[in-house]
């Protein structure tokens, strides 16, 4: 089958999209006998988990090592989401494992989720990699990255999101977030203020855990230059992460931090060349000029609160025009009211997904924002409009999603050969 179809099977084969358990997964892990010997690092987290990875594999690429990445979800192609040494697998080598699963799953249901982390692992695994970076999809206890034993794990920051799986309280979503602690394994939390769960779910462990603002902090320098401070040692001299927002200080030193924590080395001059050379589509980026267009995937309330603060960082001198697409999940009341005094024109957009918010679940939201209101049939016809209108001092932003974002992306031709490569 093609990718395409492996996909749409994927979809359809178990009754739920999302079904949070190990027992189903392990089993099929251990028919395949996927035992990985490489080292694995594990991220967590609400937002920043994307960051998080990018860094450190840039970082790792950067040392000499050969890199599997496991990321989700992806923006345009599935195959963003299995990465090796910075550049997406093939369709043959995602069908192939797809067949392997399979086939060893016999009676065994499987998520698409399930299905795809364990394609990566088995991957990774034939690809012979020096150490690979795992992205938690949903939580962190239950979910399928989680079957895998990392050497170090990483919590980026914690907010509410997900809470129909994960709890309505920073609380509950610590303690999920925590379940990828292990006795004995270091770990790291980027999140100034962790749950008093998270830090429960350590000492009961006896993990080793570094906490921002304690054991790792940034001193900031001129022209946006930094001085990581850890442990035992001083990296000086970094230079300004190129994502952009002030919280990628605190996603970078994280990543940074956890590398002192591995089986392999990692010198600070190398950690300079994978700073600079991390590239991570989707989060603030300028896209096009004249009008400006930034696209960024922030879908919940703290993300958007991070996108005004870049927006109200950025040079504007015309219109703020914003189109918007969300997942009927998400705190979509949170979500504007974070950004309703920095827009002017809100370009609204139904989702055709899954779990797609439509004008009907949208509106609600909009009530009262200050700004004016359209409506549109998709992502490309919010974009379309909001471009037609917009006079070149005006800034066109796209987020809500990585739906949303990912449709605006796929109109570039030739983003489907675009490698978003490390130098």
């Amino acid at each position: 089958m093609t990718l395409a179809a492996w996909l749409a099977y994927l979809d359809r084969i178990h009754p739920r999209s999302m079904d949070l358990g190990l027992e189903r997964v392990g089993q099929v892990r251990d028919l395949l006998g996927i035992f990985p010997v490489f080292p694995i690092l594990m991220v967590a987290g609400t937002n920043g988990k994307g960051s998080a990875c990018a860094y450190l594999t840039a970082t790792l690429k950067a040392a000499g090592y050969r890199v599997g990445t496991y990321t989700s979800p992806h923006l345009v192609r599935y195959n963003e989401r299995v990465v090796v040494d910075g550049i997406p697998v093939s369709d043959a080598q995602l069908c192939a494992a797809f067949a392997r699963i399979e086939a060893a799953r016999q009676a065994i249901s499987l998520t698409p989720f399930e299905f795809g982390t364990l394609a990566a692992v088995d991957i990774f695994q034939r690809a012979s990699v020096d150490v690979a970076v795992l992205e938690v999809g949903l939580g962190g206890r239950l979910d399928a990255v989680n079957l895998f034993e990392p050497v170090v794990s990483l919590v980026t920051g914690i907010a509410l999101d997900h809470e129909m799986w994960l709890g309505s309280t920073r609380e509950a979503i610590g303690a999920e977030k925590a379940g990828i602690f292990r006795a004995g394994v270091p770990a790291l939390c980027a999140d100034p203020d962790p749950p008093r769960s998270l830090l429960a779910r350590a000492a009961a462990l006896e993990t080793p855990l570094w906490l921002w603002g304690r054991d790792f902090t940034v001193e900031r320098q001129a022209q946006g230059r930094w001085t990581l401070h850890l442990p035992h040692q001083t990296w000086s001299d970094l230079p300004a992460p190129p994502l952009c927002g002030d919280f990628q200080y605190r996603n970078a030193a994280l990543a940074l931090a956890a590398l002192q924590c591995l089986p392999v080395q990692v010198t600070p001059e190398q950690g300079r060349r994978g700073i600079a050379g991390t590239v991570l589509p989707g989060r603030f980026q300028t896209w096009r000029f004249s009008p400006q267009v930034i696209l960024d995937v922030a879908h919940n309330p703290q993300a958007a609160q991070e996108l005004a603060h870049n927006l109200k960082s950025t040079y504007c001198t015309g219109r703020t025009r914003l189109v918007l697409g969300m997942l009927r999940d998400k705190d979509r009341v949170g979500v504007v009211q974070a950004l309703d005094t920095l827009v002017d024109d809100w370009y609204l957009a139904d989702l055709h997904e899954e779990r797609g918010a439509c004008r009907e679940e949208m509106e609600p939201a909009l009530a009262g924002v200050r700004g004016t209101v359209q409506w549109h049939p998709s992502p490309e016809q919010a974009y379309g409009a909001a471009c037609t209108a917009a006079a070149v001092e005006d800034r066109v932003v796209v987020c809500g999603s990585f739906v949303t974002v990912g449709k605006i992306l796929a109109l570039q031709e030739d983003y489907a050969e675009t490698k978003w490569d490390s130098p």
